[in-house]
């Protein structure tokens, strides 16, 4: 199995309302991926941070191999969301993949 994490920092400029809403649509876009993407067990999107937080979400999937990762990264469904909301308002992004 295949784990991939990433985090997110939203844009600076978005107001704490904005923030909130993005992160909701990126939440059920993310998430709502399941079951249609081949070789993605799972997938969760965490909104909700502790004050010592510095990112704004987090995305654990799983994947049953790497090859299935790779698949995911440019299946139209993931782009859409990927493409339609999370990079437009994403400043920076941190990624790890690792073999669980």
């Amino acid at each position: 199995m295949v784990k991939h994490i990433i985090l997110w920092q939203l844009k600076d400029a978005l107001s704490a309302g904005a923030k909130e809403e993005i992160k909701a649509r990126i939440k059920a876009g993310l998430e709502g991926l399941k079951g249609q993407i081949p070789g993605l067990l799972d997938i969760k999107v965490q909104t909700e941070r502790l004050a010592s937080s510095n990112a704004d979400l987090m995305l654990d999937s799983s994947f049953e191999d790497e090859a299935s990762l790779k698949g995911y990264a440019v299946h139209p469904a993931h782009v859409a969301v990927a493409d339609g909301i999370v990079r437009p308002n994403a400043k920076i992004r941190v990624c790890m993949d690792y073999e669980a």
